[in-house]
């Protein structure tokens, strides 16, 4: 029985890691643009023009 105890103060500890966690992430502005990263997948890549050395 003690056991079960112990695991509830375990998990309600990680439940609160996340929690802050999740906060800071707020606050910090991590997820502040959604909508532009979804776009890119759709727009065309910039083409490079990769010079070769001429070599004998």
């Amino acid at each position: 029985m003690q056991i079960i105890y112990f695991m509830i103060g375990v998990s309600l500890l990680m439940a609160l890691g996340f929690l802050a966690a999740f906060f800071w992430a707020m606050t910090k502005g991590q997820n502040d643009d959604l909508h532009t990263p979804a776009m890119r997948m759709l727009l065309e890549d910039e083409t490079s023009v990769k010079t070769v050395p001429k070599t004998n």
